[in-house]
């Protein structure tokens, strides 16, 4: 399901930015002390889910359409806690028999949302559908789908009633010019916001998901929907090596470039969101994987504004592109990072 929509990117950038942190001193990754920043209820998070005194760990887990509890509950078993936030991906097909991928908030999303926050990724595609089903940002944008799509799962949502991350074609910049221009997509994201708010929802925090990849900064910068659109940002960076034919780049040299990019081109306030985070593994070091685990509390510490972090256990199409955790050390080093205090705030 979601591997169809990632298109294989090798952040130059990214790779630049790998030589020039290697022979540099990293910055002062302590962050805040959690436990100095006052009462459990002054950490309590904001009515955009921020939490104030440090971040929300989340992940993808795979799984299939009937069995995402408990796929995250074993991932939750193997990472020792609660993830704060599930990560799922929605098309905008219409309910054909038992076909439920274009339905937001299906039951099984809805019970593991009962103790956890629920990030939706809802994607301009019908899975698997004909050219003519799939839908154009145009489209959208014109109201065309309103009836028979953007309602109804507005709808949804608001019967929900507890507050969802949403998100519009995450890695909008991957998708022009095939589902339209970017002025289109804006448009497009607009137009949702707006119906929404029309309909009556407010338990939506807007989420604008792009890549990161800064061969794409022309993209993303015209593909912004504006500040009064979007309440939180996210991008989705990786180390690919041997998947993109790459040097291995630690979890410093992966995310600086483009949060850095983002908070001078974008925005210099809204909370952050690494959406995917990973590393693939190294079969001639088979350490290496934790190690790098291993440096994500001190590092996103000091990356100002990040406040959720969801890490992608899977993998992307082409050989030596498994992201998952590979190995019983990987699993104890995510474990021992995301004890850390700093990644566990109050839900409520």
């Amino acid at each position: 399901m979601t591997s169809s929509r990632r298109r294989l990117l090798i952040t130059s950038a990214t790779i630049v930015s790998a030589v020039l942190i290697a022979g540099l001193t990293l910055r002062n990754a302590s962050g805040p002390d959690p436990g100095a920043a006052g009462s459990k209820a002054d950490c309590r998070p904001t009515a955009l889910l921020e939490p104030p005194c440090g971040a929300w760990f989340g992940a993808f887990v795979p799984h299939e359409r009937d069995d995402l509890p408990e796929k995250v509950r074993a991932y939750e078993k193997r990472v020792g806690r609660e993830l704060d936030i599930v990560y799922t991906y929605h098309d905008m097909s219409l309910p054909e028999g038992t076909r439920r991928e274009g339905q937001l908030l299906t039951p099984e999303e809805q019970r593991v949302g009962e103790d956890r926050l629920l990030l939706l990724s809802w994607e301009s595609k019908w899975w698997g559908g004909t050219k003519k089903q799939q839908p154009t940002w145009r489209q959208i944008a014109s109201g065309e789908l309103d009836r028979t799509v953007i309602d109804v799962q507005a709808k949804r949502i608001k019967d929900y009633g507890k507050k969802v991350f949403l998100s519009f074609d995450l890695e909008m910049d991957t998708r022009t010019p095939d589902n339209g221009t970017p002025a289109e997509y804006v448009k497009a994201y607009r137009h949702i916001h707006d119906r929404f708010r029309e309909l009556g929802v407010d338990n939506v925090v807007w989420t604008w998901i792009t890549t990161g990849y800064l061969d794409h900064a022309d993209e993303m910068k015209a593909m912004y929907p504006g500040d009064e659109y979007v309440d939180w940002i996210g991008y989705n960076q990786y180390n690919y090596y041997r998947c993109h034919k790459t040097g291995w780049l630690s979890f410093a040299q992966t995310q600086h470039a483009a949060h850095d990019w983002i908070r001078k081109n974008i925005s210099d306030d809204k909370p952050l969101m690494l959406s995917e985070f990973g590393t693939a593994a190294d079969s001639a070091r088979p350490q290496r994987q934790a190690e790098w685990y291993a440096q994500v509390p001190g590092v996103l510490k000091g990356l100002e504004g990040v406040k959720a972090a969801l890490q992608w256990n899977y993998r992307d199409p082409g050989p030596h592109c498994n992201l998952a955790l590979a190995n019983d050390a990987a699993w104890d080093s995510l474990r021992e990072a995301v004890a850390d205090p700093y990644f566990n705030q109050p839900l409520k």
